[in-house]
């Protein structure tokens, strides 16, 4: 039997990840346009879940979907971690009987001789977040340690019965919470945690506690394989920065913003466009400044800003030429008014950046002529120019 140091091919500071995977109605040709984009971040790993049930149902179709995807990632040069089983959905457990160990090995066994001669496979993970489940979460009390150990001990059957199926490939498991790492610290090949925490002192704790996890295991690798999540005070440029420091790898969850968790997780777009161009910057090793030396965008030092306030009360002026004519600016004009202050707005990041107003900017000017409420654009047109007027005091 191989040891870890026998099966870890580094100390895995150098993965750049995501999570990323087939989804229900996506074609290939988009994942395709979607593994571009993630090389183009210079991302060189993805996380990727299997489906236990799925492969049940279809063992044929779910091991030619991820054989499919898992080489279309090597096109790529993105290494994969797929995960065997999740605990997310347990509401209720009982110990595995022989009858399931069977089935279980059956599906475990048949994964692995489909991915395993795959050049690009880079650890298993056999399972994700084993301990977060309502199962345990809604327990009652007094009954937690008891449910805890049943999972604990089946968790430890499947990390030993996949290395009896593969002694070559890395295993890990993907723990939601640093007081789970010790129930498969020993039988891991990599340590592997998650962080969705809210402050910088408690990101801190956990990664300090994992590395001595590691430690006590001999050293093991360490790597954050999920984390960021912007709906739960824990930001992407932040975990990163950590990782960073730590020297551990990491898998953003997710690359895409789609679907279920679109609001909460994610780099790009399925057209290739960000949300917030810091995760971007981030994975370059580029953060924020938030020290005492950092300056302030002064967006009127050179009176642009009271240029194009007078732009937009220009343009939304009544020039009445004689008692029954007048003449107004076109919606057009209104409009190109209205984009000289959000360019300074959103440049300076004086507005907030989640719904941005450059957004409906275009919104309104995509907008046939014929079908554009013209008091609707002069009420934006004046809004963005009173915003660009009271932050900088004009009058």
């Amino acid at each position: 039997m191989k040891t870890w140091k026998d099966r870890v091919k580094s100390d895995y500071s150098e993965i750049r990840g995501v999570h990323h995977g087939p989804r229900e109605g996506v074609p290939m040709e988009q994942l395709d346009r979607e593994l571009e984009y993630a090389q183009r971040l210079r991302i060189n790993s993805v996380r990727v879940g299997i489906g236990e049930e799925e492969w049940h149902r279809d063992p044929e179709a779910a091991e030619k979907k991820i054989l499919d995807y898992t080489r279309l990632c090597a096109v790529h040069g993105i290494s994969v971690m797929p995960i065997f089983s999740s605990g997310n959905q347990i509401r209720s457990y009982g110990l595995l009987t022989d009858k399931e160990w069977e089935r279980k090995r059956t599906y475990l066994s048949s994964v692995i001789r489909t991915l395993k001669n795959e050049p690009n496979l880079l650890m298993w993970d056999v399972y994700n977040e084993p301990f977060c489940n309502d199962y345990l979460r809604n327990c009652p009390a007094g009954e937690y340690e008891e449910r805890y150990r049943k999972i604990e001990h089946d968790l430890r059957l499947q990390c030993q019965m996949v290395r009896e199926l593969d002694d070559d490939t890395p295993i890990t498991v993907g723990h939601e919470l640093k007081e789970h790492l010790d129930s498969t610290a020993d039988l891991v090949d990599v340590i592997a945690f998650h962080d969705y925490l809210t402050t910088r002192k408690d990101i801190r704790e956990v990664y300090e506690f994992a590395g001595k996890c590691a430690a006590a295991q001999g050293g093991k690798p360490v790597i954050n394989n999920e984390t960021g999540c912007i709906g739960r005070a824990n930001p992407y440029d932040v975990e990163l920065q950590f990782c960073e420091e730590f020297h551990y790898g990491y898998y953003i969850f997710n690359l895409v913003i789609e679907g279920f968790w679109a609001p909460l997780h994610g780099i790009i777009y399925p057209d290739g466009t960000v949300r917030d161009p810091s995760i971007v910057a981030a994975m370059f090793g580029f953060y924020r400044n938030r020290g005492s030396k950092r300056i302030i965008p002064q967006g009127n030092r050179e009176e642009y800003a009271t240029a194009a306030v007078e732009r937009v009360k220009k343009a939304l002026a009544v020039d009445k030429q004689s008692l029954f004519t007048k003449f107004e600016s076109t919606t057009d004009e209104i409009l190109d008014a209205a984009e000289v202050c959000i360019n300074i707005l959103e440049c300076c990041e004086i507005v907030p950046m989640d719904d941005l107003l450059s957004a409906k900017l275009f919104e309104l000017r995509n907008m046939p002529e014929e079908m554009r409420d013209r008091a609707q654009i002069r009420r934006f047109a004046y809004d963005v120019s009173r915003k660009l007027q009271d932050y900088y005091c004009l009058y």
